[in-house]
């Protein structure tokens, strides 16, 4: 017992030698100075446009410190690779667009990137009220059609919160389902 004792505390030594020669290992990365993660932050920014804390959280992952983290963030707006604004209205329709977004999720979406209220206001001005409508009526058509097997308010309740889930309103998606199916009356 002694013997398998002694061999198990050379290995665990032996292995905390290694894991504290190794930081790549550990998860920590080496710091950078400021101009290898100035030339970081530019392509990270030049790639596609990024919010603050995006871009913050990049920073410090790369192992800077906050004082220069704030530093690289005003060269990067001063230079216009940052700017909320723009990413807010490019986000907002690029959402809308592509993923068939609503203004409930893209609006929870903009404020955990820790944008402001009044950013998220702008952006929600890029969706026009015509293409939201449409966009919804032609979702809510679409699912509607995909459960035709189904009985009428299984159908009802599983567009629901279908279009729910993508992020539209609760009287909206009330008024699409409305209108796509006219009750008999009796």
């Amino acid at each position: 017992m002694g013997m398998v004792r002694g061999i198990l505390d050379e290995v665990i030594k032996d292995r905390a030698f290694l894991l504290s020669c190794n930081t790549k290992s550990m998860g920590k990365t080496p710091y950078l100075s400021p101009e290898q993660a100035w030339s970081r932050a530019r392509q990270f920014c030049s790639y596609r446009e990024r919010c603050h804390s995006e871009v913050r959280e990049k920073l410090y992952a790369l192992g800077l410190f906050r004082k220069d983290v704030e530093a690289l963030i005003a060269r990067l707006i001063e230079e216009d690779l940052l700017n909320e604004e723009r990413f807010a209205r490019l986000f907002a329709g690029r959402h809308f667009r592509q993923k068939k977004w609503g203004r409930v999720k893209i609006v929870h979406a903009l404020r955990q990137k820790k944008l402001s209220e009044t950013l998220i206001r702008l952006a929600l001005k890029e969706i026009e009220a015509t293409d939201y409508t449409a966009s919804l009526q032609k979702l809510a058509a679409a699912k509607w059609e995909a459960l035709k097997q189904e009985q009428y308010i299984t159908r009802q309740a599983k567009t629901r919160a279908y279009l729910l889930q993508k992020g539209f309103e609760a009287p909206a998606v009330q008024q699409a389902i409305a209108a796509l199916s006219p009750r008999k009356k009796i």
